[in-house]
């Protein structure tokens, strides 16, 4: 029995989707103005139309969280080592039974960590990748125990205050970052989590592997995006990424976005919709009309 994912529709259709699979602490909401905007920019440049999915992750937003064993192992020190792949093993379910055998999928921070398992667990299913503002190595021994740490008073306290520092000015964030509209937004989104579900999210990243080793053979097109005052996945941490992804074709197209942090969707959403447009319109181009839907009824 796999994970249940609650999917939100920007946009139907039978074309080959474009999956926008979000970060954390947050949810899908952080795509709805970057989502809008990419659909109004396909639309203008004339691309083929496409379904636009901003599924939730369990225990985010109105997704529940997994049922008893549905999160494999669980280690010693209380991460899920099973969990990334069995979510990417649900988003993969959720995508085919809305009768899409692909998908372009993109992931920003966390959702990167997602967009990454499913490639590396389900190449067949992926048309293309876009990775923003994330990395593919695992967590460190000090940043494995901090997770972990937060995943326990998220659930000693009943509260999300552990993780509501994503909404507060930090030295050296964007202009955008430090806007009284960023900080209201984003900690209303913070709030409205559940702290089983930062919790639950937390220890599944806690049990991720290390996914270095799959950037060599991803032979789809590949977008990185990466704001220049990211403090976690800046243009100087992901530009080696995008160097070992010897086989995209084409190469890899590395978009840094100016006076952007970390969530580069949110605070840059007109940037990210251009990058991820061109990323739709190179896959349009190395598929056949069947893989993009063209000649079928929207």
């Amino acid at each position: 029995m796999t994970m249940t994912i609650t999917n939100t529709v920007h946009r139907g259709g039978r074309g080959l989707p474009l999956v926008l699979c979000h970060a954390f602490p947050v949810d899908h909401r952080m795509w709805n103005r970057c989502a809008s905007s990419l659909i109004d920019r396909a639309d203008r440049r004339g691309l083929v139309p496409f379904p636009v999915y901003a599924p939730d992750m369990p225990g985010a937003g109105d997704c529940p969280l997994p049922e008893a064993g549905q999160n494999g192992e669980v280690a010693p020190d209380g991460a899920y080592p099973q969990a990334l792949d069995r979510m990417a093993d649900a988003f993969v379910n959720m995508v085919a039974g809305l009768g899409h055998r692909k998908a372009i999928w993109v992931g920003l921070s966390m959702g990167g960590y997602l967009v990454e398992a499913i490639w590396r667990l389900h190449p067949e299913a992926v048309a293309g990748l876009a990775l923003c503002d994330t990395t593919t190595r695992g967590d460190t021994p000090q940043s494995r125990a901090n997770r972990l740490d937060v995943a326990q008073d998220c659930l000693e306290t009943g509260s999300v205050d552990g993780v509501m520092h994503f909404a507060r000015p930090q030295e050296g964030d964007s202009r955008i970052k430090t806007s009284p509209e960023f900080i209201e937004t984003m900690t209303g989104w913070i709030r409205s989590q559940s702290p089983q579900g930062i919790a639950w999210r937390e220890r599944m990243a806690a049990g991720r592997p290390d996914q270095t080793g799959l950037l060599p053979g991803i032979d789809v097109p590949l977008t990185m995006v990466s704001g220049e005052l990211d403090p976690s996945s800046s243009p100087r941490t992901m530009r080696p990424l995008a160097r070992a992804a010897t086989s995209a074709p084409g190469g890899v197209r590395f978009v840094q976005v100016p006076e952007c942090g970390h969530f580069s969707a949110v605070e840059h959403p007109e940037a990210v919709a251009s990058a991820l447009v061109d990323l739709v319109a190179d896959v349009q181009a190395s598929c056949g009309a069947d893989e993009t839907g063209a000649g079928h009824d929207e």
